[in-house]
């Protein structure tokens, strides 16, 4: 990305304040890539943590799995699932604040006495897989905002930064030539006029 300039001092001006911007962000920019990076990780485990307690519960219900031909189908379903949002490292975020549940009336009477603790189970199984699928969605709006974050930052080190001193460099070099070749001139203008003054005087 090349950056425009002019020769001049109001450039230098504006050069100098672009560079201070960009050099002042730069810290926090790093500092909250970090966090992002961070964050990322712990709701990446969290997921993790989740779908394996998913995975051994299931197993651990295992031994149930003759008596789930017996549970009437549709008998529990997720009605809605309320999220909240949080911010993280500056970045909004889901979080689950609670799964509600429609489960249909059975006669307690009629019905096995495990009914209610299959209920309970679904429930719980639910809750883990739901709650899951949040901490996965979570760490992907993470993962792309530290993304972005590092995209700045690498633009602000690599490019603009650098840039930006060079530009202030080329300036002040000229201007510094500008002033230079101006007092050459002038001495040249003014050994000139003396050296015609002493002619006019011979």
């Amino acid at each position: 990305m090349a950056i425009k300039f002019q020769f001049n001092k109001t450039s230098l001006n504006e050069l100098n304040k672009q560079l201070k911007i960009r050099t002042r962000a730069l810290p926090t920019l790093k500092n909250k890539e970090s966090a992002l990076r961070l964050e990322v990780k712990r709701a990446k485990q969290r997921s993790e943590e989740l779908i394996d307690k998913l995975e051994s519960s299931l197993k651990e219900y295992d031994y149930l799995a003759e008596l789930w031909n017996e549970f009437e189908p549709g008998l529990i379903a997720v009605k809605d699932v309320e999220l909240v949002t949080v911010k993280v490292a500056g970045v909004r975020t889901p979080e689950l604040k609670s799964v509600e549940y429609d489960v249909k009336e059975f006669d307690v009477y009629a019905k096995p006495m495990w009914y209610s603790e299959g209920v309970r189970i679904l429930k719980e199984l639910a809750q883990l897989g739901i709650e899951s699928e949040v901490y996965s969605e979570k760490s992907r709006i993470l993962d792309y905002q530290r993304k972005k974050t590092t995209q700045k930052v690498n633009l602000y080190e690599k490019v603009q930064i650098p840039g930006y001193n060079e530009a202030i460099r080329k300036i002040k070099r000229f201007m510094e030539d500008e002033e230079n070749l101006s007092k050459a001139s002038q001495k040249i203008v003014k050994t000139r006029h003396q050296a015609e003054e002493e002619e006019e005087q011979l």
